[in-house]
């Protein structure tokens, strides 16, 4: 595929590595001349130095002859335009991340008014995955299915399991749950278990149920963890903000602590539900002020990589 990438962040440079490792001709579009540069050198991929919203360094770049492209630049504005642009010139596929929550409630009208065929958002992904975490603190790894009506969680069963021993047409008699068993990871097998499958310790199973009945799989199957209840969020930047709004949904009680004063007067107004806190989350004396010892969940969402690792 030709593929274009306007913009050359993170989330740009990891784009243009795994998509050229796919053998895929990718050209990049960046306004930093050294960006390009560097790009071109590390990676197999052209450079056009530009503005991406520009339809002159768009043509430059091959959109009239491009499969896909995707705008991931630092402002939504921009991806939107760029998309909306490329689609008009070279009627092809266009990607655009939009990160700003004022569009996420607008996410199905800007797809279908700007053509795309995906807006992707990923501190919002992130925040999702954060949020698995702290509703369902036993499971080893979850998915969402059906708009998040459906869940399909991994645990791996203790050797005090109740399910140890019994065969899987009676874990609903065993457990009076309704979940289905996907599959079963036993060693370096893959099993996918009949009705007369025997579970057996350290096995790692795979359900797909509601929300409501894996909580209650988790806790009769008795591998259920202390559930969290609160949780801090050092940072209130995006991430923060839409994982504290998930958590909230949850039914769990959410703290943010933001050491920049109109941000952290955003999120008071955007999420009354939350406590917001005006500090630095790496003083120690407003950590203990905010109890973080009793705390039952803990992210590390600054904009410092370093900062996160000290603090977790």
């Amino acid at each position: 595929m030709n593929i274009i990438i306007v913009g050359c962040g993170k989330v740009g440079r990891t784009l243009a590595e795994q998509l050229s490792n796919e053998e895929h001709n990718i050209v990049v579009v960046v306004k930093n001349a050294d960006k390009v540069r560097n790009i071109t050198e590390e990676y197999d991929a052209m450079g056009v130095i530009g503005n991406g919203v520009s339809f002159q360094t768009l043509q430059e770049a091959g959109v009239s002859t491009a499969h896909l492209v995707i705008a991931v630049t630092g402002t939504d504005e921009e991806n939107l335009l760029c998309c909306l642009i490329a689609k008009k010139a070279g009627n092809c596929q266009t990607i655009a991340r939009v990160r700003n929550p004022i569009y996420n409630a607008e996410i199905d009208f800007l797809k279908e008014e700007f053509g795309l065929a995906m807006i992707i958002n990923p501190e919002l992904t992130a925040a999702r995955e954060i949020a698995k975490m702290f509703q369902f603190p036993s499971a080893i790894r979850v998915d969402t299915f059906a708009r998040g009506h459906v869940e399909l969680l991994h645990c791996k069963l203790a050797k005090d399991s109740p399910l140890i021993g019994i065969k899987l047409m009676h874990l609903q008699q065993k457990l009076r749950v309704n979940v289905l068993v996907c599959e079963v990871i036993r060693g370096d097998d893959v099993i996918i278990p009949n009705g007369h499958f025997i579970f057996e310790e350290g096995d790692i199973i795979a359900i797909a149920a509601s929300r409501k009945n894996a909580r209650i799989f988790f806790k009769n199957a008795g591998i259920m963890k202390k559930p969290v209840k609160n949780a801090i969020l050092a940072g209130g930047g995006k991430i923060s903000y839409y994982l504290a709004k998930s958590l909230i949904a949850s039914g769990i009680d959410v703290t943010i602590i933001e050491q920049n004063p109109s941000r952290a007067d955003f999120l008071s107004e955007e999420l009354p539900e939350a406590t917001i806190i005006l500090g630095d989350a790496t003083d120690q004396a407003v950590l203990e002020e905010e109890e973080y010892k009793t705390a039952d969940g803990f992210a590390c969402l600054t904009g410092l990589d370093e900062e996160n690792i000290l603090l977790a």
